[in-house]
């Protein structure tokens, strides 16, 4: 049995939780009489909410009227596992327009704090979710499957979730082999699994539109209808005369933009913009496409046998597919072993975001503001790191500097972001501050900047898609070398975007952030790019007689006539490095722009909307394509000219050949170049936040996944060293494959030479006694260092990492910057008995670590600090034996 969304959602927002419980969720009642106790001396009541075989929910309500702090809550709930040892307490403010929802798992002798703080005018509809597994049927009594212990399973299903469909992922893995086969038209291997994965992304992203009733006049079976139809009108011509069309002139342009027989065609379909809906690259590089219609028939028939559900919408099945299992699917699906990338679990992400993200808007609003105003009237924050308690007691000064320049400015990263899963949890904590700040800023109108927010907030039909899609333009980054994780990681936040809308007419172009998530190499590529040597080699090309950078005179007035590029470029005593970002950047701008501008608020301009962003995409893509070759170039001069770094020929027999690098040698690095692309982040120092869970790979070559692509021998999990090298022999006889193995070999040494002398890494390798130290390069231990370097002064940092932190000789240089440099703020441990990380049956430890950097900048050299002088063992054992990091505390 599911929940009555609207009765729930109206239960909730009228604090009627009695009703919640008993009325929707099937909970009993129990005895409703308040009862006094007194805690450290102050007065408090309990209310019986809902019992269930023995478990309670009690409402909790000081007698001064608010609801308690952190130190407070934990004492009353030890108070109350006296009378109830399982128990969910709901503390509640007087006037009944807070309330702090809260529950304690328990994992042996260890206990981990479980809230939620939800606000009267939120639609809490991300926080029904969760008590989808409360519910409890007629036939769970009549089959007696109500017990203390499943009713005690079922807050735990509710707050401490896991709804990864996993027979869900193997379906789909099938079905991804054969929809692959059938597309025809590309050549590439690589590209055809790339485009399959572009295809399938676009259809799940249909799908759920389709599940919510949001596709022409609510049509639940609208794509296997238009098949059916297009179907008696010829042989596979479904993706040629319907899909395309639905992605790129449905969705990709306003309704006003499209000719009749299209709108007969596709039937009522909303506008949605977004990179998800332009044409494609590989589209454009492969202008046959054909794809059968057996495969879309396939496809539909996996679909339909899932319940699709949005994620805001509580459900409890089996069979129920969410945007997460989009995430598991990917980080499954690729070669984890390869690129080191596997599924982070809820309770990671959401924890690491939280406590990554409070701490960092607490310590912002700390720091009083340059506008001395803003910061009138502040009371004494002593908050105990606990962004609750702030939230608890907003004002209109806090408020207005949380809407108008702390929220919107924070800069949250993911260096290897995969298919988005810290992105998403970011969100999420970001939503609720959002929300609650929200509904506090209404209390406080006559405030003119609050007033002004909320004016512009209420031009949009959905508050909670405005604040999502906020979030999404405003705050999130990332970047990871697999172009096809990007691209889950911007379908999940869409679709987060677009559980937000209750109906069609809420729904508002997607978001334009191509150019926020983006595919490259995080661990090579500049940080700080030399504006002089850009230029020098501008000059050059001139010299040469090829055209450097020009201004594309296509681009004025795309918003409207008050904006003309042109003008950016006339600045005569700026260098062309300065011109192009300033190009770039206010492109950027415009392209976001675009997402937020209303078919009434349109210029009318000759071209279409969809012209318009096509037409800034294409040219900030060219501006990047033109600069990264030259950035290249500069690489290219850091590795062989300031490191002396040569490219080292494997040959299947004897010594290497060594020769120069060329420019070829660096491009097929993937180089991202950080310091371009995030130029605005930097110039404020560096990103606010890093949360991440990056690959744990030694960067070595990996024999057996080389020759698993060749033989199926090789995938056998139990085939032993001898059996593997007597297959790798006979495979070496074939010409091509010896060719390959070498061609694969010879990708490693020069990198490798790079991470262990360039400046960037100069704390890769430890030295012990004289002696260098564990000088095998991990991809941890980069993404590490990678991370302190990203980030500002104050910056905050959360990192899923092996223990080997802190236990091995090869981490001690890491420590010593960790100690002399940042402030570790929690370092929790953790083993895999129970395998947090699925496919990974072995028992390792792992750490979650959270630290704020101390220095303003990347490579400034280290302090000479009596913390710095002590051993690193040393450090540590005083770390792990602080009450701040003892394992367990705080979850």
């Amino acid at each position: 049995m599911s929940i009555n969304l609207h009765q729930s959602r109206q239960y909730l927002q009228d604090f009627d939780f009695r009703s919640l419980f008993v009325e929707e969720l099937g909970w009993s009642n129990p005895p409703n009489k308040p009862v006094s106790f007194e805690i450290e001396g102050k007065t408090f009541n309990r209310t019986g909410v809902a019992e269930l075989a023995g478990v309670m929910i009690l409402e909790i309500k000081a007698s001064s009227g608010e609801i308690p702090e952190a130190r407070l809550r934990m004492a009353i709930h030890k108070e109350i596992c006296k009378l109830y040892l399982e128990n969910l307490l709901i503390f509640v403010d007087e006037q009944r327009t807070q309330s702090l929802w809260y529950w304690v798992k328990r994992d042996g002798n260890k206990q981990y704090r479980r809230d939620h703080l939800y606000v009267r005018g939120q639609t809490g509809d991300l926080f029904l979710s969760k008590l989808g597994a409360l519910v409890v049927d007629l036939k769970d009594w009549d089959t007696g499957n109500v017990s203390i212990i499943s009713a005690a399973r079922r807050l735990k299903d509710s707050f401490d979730i896991d709804r990864v469909t996993k027979k869900f992922f193997t379906e789909f893995q099938s079905l991804h082999g054969d929809f692959l086969e059938q597309i025809l038209g590309i050549s590439n291997d690589s590209d055809r699994r790339w485009y399959a994965s572009v295809l399938l992304n676009r259809l799940m992203f249909t799908y759920f539109l389709q599940r919510k009733y949001f596709l022409d006049n609510g049509d639940e079976f609208y794509l296997q209808n238009k098949l059916k139809a297009i179907k008696q009108e010829g042989t596979d011509c479904f993706y040629r005369e319907f899909l395309q069309p639905l992605f790129f002139e449905g969705f990709g342009k306003p309704e006003v933009d499209r000719d009749d027989a299209l709108k007969k065609r596709i039937g009522k379909i909303r506008y949605l913009n977004g990179g998800l809906f332009l044409s494609h690259t590989l589209e454009a590089k492969y202008t046959d496409i054909q794809i059968s219609d057996r495969a879309f028939e396939q496809v539909l028939d996996l679909f339909s046998r899932y319940s699709w559900n949005l994620d805001d919408t509580p459900a409890g099945k089996d069979d129920e597919i969410n945007p997460d299992v989009l995430g598991y699917i990917f980080e499954k699906y690729i070669n984890q072993k390869e690129f080191g990338a596997y599924y982070t679990r809820p309770e990671i992400t959401e924890y690491l975001c939280d406590r990554t993200i409070n701490k960092l808007i607490l310590e912002k609003v700390r720091v009083p503001d340059e506008d001395k105003g803003l910061s009138k009237g502040l009371k004494p924050l002593v908050l105990d790191d606990n962004l609750n308690e702030l939230l608890l007691r907003l004002d209109a000064n806090l408020c207005d500097r949380l809407l108008n320049k702390i929220l919107p400015e924070l800069t949250l990263l993911d260096p290897a972001c995969g298919s988005g899963a810290f992105l998403v949890a970011a969100m999420k904590t970001l939503i609720g501050i959002y929300a609650t700040v929200v509904s506090q800023a209404k209390l406080f109108t006559d405030h003119p900047k609050i007033a002004q927010w909320l004016a512009e907030a209420d031009e949009h039909p959905s508050l909670d898609y405005y604040i999502k899609k906020r979030i999404i333009t405003d705050n999130l980054y990332g970047v990871d070398i697999m172009q096809e994780a990007t691209e889950i990681a911007k379908l999940r936040l869409f679709l987060a975007l677009v559980a937000s809308a209750k109906k069609v007419d809420e729904l508002e172009p997607l978001p334009n952030i191509d150019f926020n998530i983006m595919a490259g190499n995080s661990l090579i590529g500049l940080i700080r790019v030399d504006a002089k040597g850009f230029d020098d080699l501008s000059k050059k090309e001139k010299g040469k007689g090829k055209k450097s950078f020009a201004h594309d005179p296509t681009q004025g007035n795309l918003l409207g006539r008050t904006v003309l590029q042109g003008n950016l470029l006339q600045g005569l005593d700026a260098s062309e490095y300065e011109q192009i970002l300033k190009d770039k950047n206010q492109s950027i701008a415009l392209y976001k722009k675009h997402a937020f501008q209303s078919d009434a608020k349109r210029s009318p301009d000759v071209r279409s909307q969809d012209q318009s962003i096509l037409q800034l995409r294409n040219h900030i893509d060219k501006l990047n394509r033109d600069s990264q070759a030259k950035l290249n170039e500069l690489l290219l001069n850091e590795f062989s000219g300031n490191l002396s770094i040569k490219y080292e020929e494997v040959l299947l027999t004897g010594k290497s050949k060594k020769r120069v690098l060329n420019i070829a040698d660096i491009e097929a690095l993937e180089p991202f170049h950080w310091g371009y692309h995030f130029d605005a982040v930097f110039a404020r120092g560096g990103f606010d936040a890093i949360i991440a869970n990056p690959p744990w790979e030694i960067f070595k070559p990996q024999a057996k996944e080389f020759f698993a692509l060749h033989s199926n021998l090789v995938t056998k999990n139990k085939m032993d060293i001898k059996a593997f090298e007597k297959e790798q022999k006979k495979l070496l006889e074939s010409p091509e494959i010896a060719a390959a193995w070498c061609e694969y070999q010879s990708k490693f040494p020069y990198v490798s030479a790079y991470y262990r002398s360039a400046e960037d890494y100069k704390n890769q390798i430890s030295v012990v006694n004289g002696k260098k130290a564990g000088t095998d390069i991990n991809l941890y231990k980069l993404f590490v260092e990678r991370c302190y370097n990203l980030m500002r002064k104050g910056g905050e940092c959360g990192i899923v990492i092996p223990s080997g932190i802190y236990t091995d000789l090869g981490t001690k240089q890491l420590r010593e910057m960790l100690f002399s440099e940042t402030e570790i703020t929690g370092l929790f441990c953790f083993e895999n008995r129970k395998e947090i990380f699925e496919s990974v049956h072995r028992s390792f430890k792992f750490v979650v670590l959270t630290f704020r950097k101390l220095f303003p900048h990347p490579l400034a050299p280290s302090p000479k600090t009596g913390e710095g002088s002590k051993s690193s063992s040393q450090i540590w054992r005083q770390v792990l034996l602080s009450p701040l990091a003892r394992l367990g505390r705080g979850g």
